[in-house]
């Protein structure tokens, strides 16, 4: 069951008067770019979820913090809805604009502020790419290690409100563990700092709180990132299956042995041949699905980890193990992972990238439920993810052109989330909740933890401007969804019973 995003019943629609909203932020902020021409919003009519668009009502492009204060301070005034955006990379449609409220692109905020070689961190505005990061603190040996295949172009407001990870998140955590300081600004417009320059500080975890908040808390503006040594040496495996299960246990097998990856990843036959023919990064194509396993550190200890699994995934079923010649072959072989999503984007007009979590043990019989409801809904799948934590990515494949397909693809979705679920999982693992997986909200958190979320969002934004209508979706429109978790009494929150 599908129930499409209405912003009237899922966040606040006010009756915002535009010409005169337009008129106070020339007389307030006469040196802020805003942009209200239709052919002029129209490029940021959605994010990296192209599926689902909204014209915004107007752009606002700052490229000084004081102008985004001054920016919140007036909508605040005037309680007009404010959504946040990046580079637009998102994948779950957490920056999708409403059509009743302003859009605050902070791109142009792309200073790297200070690279600390000695305490090992980075201060940076939002705006800068996750790639940038590791680049500028290159010259001393050090990097950010959270990897998001749109590394190259997202930017780190973005990965701190998505809670983003990325290949190498096994070993080096998400976002979130390799964070020291945000500075946001709330909806009212007022400074706040969470977190320390510290490696912990004291009171309540804000910092944990915020980070994956998906714009619903306040403003980012500057984040102090952590920075680690590069490793001495890195090697990686390539390992092919004659099946997509077999390599699935393998993956537990080896978590089993003690060793923790760099990074490890699968893909399955759809997605081998894609990279294959987009990349040329030397994949057996006829493998039913390959893993690629990273170990990394010192010289001696990652060459006897490299001889214990290339015998654990032999013993596992590996129909090949090859070990990466060269660092170029290394880094071809990540190339094609990187590049899986744009390679499978050459297989169909239109895919649908799901994003889900489960329990590693639980991955043969995810990936053969995957297939079984691929074949249902006459929907090809191919599977990459990350397999070390049970980040699983299937990217469906459909026609947006032939009536029906995007329905067919947004409910096979659905159902792949809803089987994470029921395994143990979760329908998140780093692009976020955003618009796109507002129903399975309703299948995974029951109503006393869903108004627990709420209680949260008012206690930063108690009149809901902030990206209104997305992460969390109202107990009307579970009890409408029909999940069984949602129960009718008494809310504990009573003055959240609008929710």
């Amino acid at each position: 069951m599908s129930i499409l995003y209405d912003e009237r019943v899922d966040g606040p629609l006010p009756n915002v008067d535009k010409p005169a909203l337009l008129a106070a932020l020339r007389e307030q902020l006469p040196d802020m770019e805003v942009l209200h021409i239709a052919e002029d919003l129209k490029p940021y009519e959605c994010d990296g979820l192209s599926a689902y668009t909204t014209t915004p009502m107007l752009v606002v492009l700052p490229e000084r913090i004081e102008q985004v204060e001054q920016l919140l301070k007036l909508c605040y005034q005037r309680n007009v809805p404010v959504v946040a955006r990046g580079a637009g990379t998102g994948l779950s449609g957490g920056a999708l604009p409403l059509s009743q409220g302003i859009l605050l692109v902070m791109a142009r905020f792309k200073h790297i502020l200070e690279v600390n070689p000695e305490g090992r961190f980075a201060r940076v505005q939002p705006g800068v790419r996750n790639l940038a990061i590791s680049q500028a603190a290159a010259p001393y040996d050090l990097y950010y290690a959270p990897d998001p295949s749109s590394q190259i172009a997202c930017s780190i407001g973005g990965n701190v409100a998505e809670n983003a990870g990325g290949v190498h998140c096994l070993k080096y955590g998400l976002t979130v563990h390799n964070l020291l300081k945000v500075e946001i600004l709330t909806v009212e417009g007022e400074r706040m700092t969470l977190g320390s320059d510290a490696l912990d500080s004291p009171g309540f975890d804000l910092l944990a709180l915020f980070t994956g908040s998906e714009g619903m808390l306040g403003i980012i503006t500057e984040v102090t990132v952590k920075l680690l040594p590069k490793p001495q040496v890195a090697k990686v495996l390539l390992a092919s299956f004659d099946s997509v299960e077999k390599a699935g246990r393998a993956v537990g097998e080896i978590i089993a042995a003690g060793i923790i990856p760099g990074g490890l990843e699968m893909m399955d036959n759809l997605a081998i041949r894609a990279a294959e023919d987009f990349i040329h990064a030397g994949y057996p194509v006829e493998a039913e699905a390959i893993l690629l396993c990273e170990l990394d550190g010192v010289e001696a200890d990652v060459h006897d980890e490299c001889v214990r699994v290339e015998a654990v995934l032999t013993q596992a079923g590996a129909t090949e193990v090859r070990l990466a010649r060269d660092e170029a072959e290394r880094i071809r072989f990540w190339a094609g992972r990187k590049n899986a999503f744009p390679a499978v984007g050459r297989l169909s007009p239109d895919y649908y990238c799901m994003d889900g979590t489960i329990p590693r043990r639980e991955l043969p019989g995810v990936l053969k439920g995957i297939s079984d409801l691929s074949e249902e809904f006459g929907l090809r799948v191919a599977n990459v993810f990350h397999a070390g934590d049970g980040n699983m990515h299937p990217l469906i494949l459909f026609d947006a052109n032939q009536p029906g397909e995007l329905e067919r693809a947004e409910t096979l979705g659905g159902k792949i989330l809803e089987l994470c679920v029921k395994v143990g999982g979760s329908i998140t693992g780093e692009h976020g909740v955003g618009r796109e997986k507002i129903n399975q909200m309703c299948s995974q958190f029951n109503s006393d933890e869903l108004t627990l979320f709420h209680a949260v969002k008012a206690a930063f934004d108690p009149r809901g401007l902030l990206n209104p209508g997305k992460n969390i979706p109202t107990l009307h429109r579970c009890a409408e969804f029909g999940s069984m978790h949602v129960h009718h009494g008494k809310l504990p929150f009573p003055e959240l019973e609008r929710f």
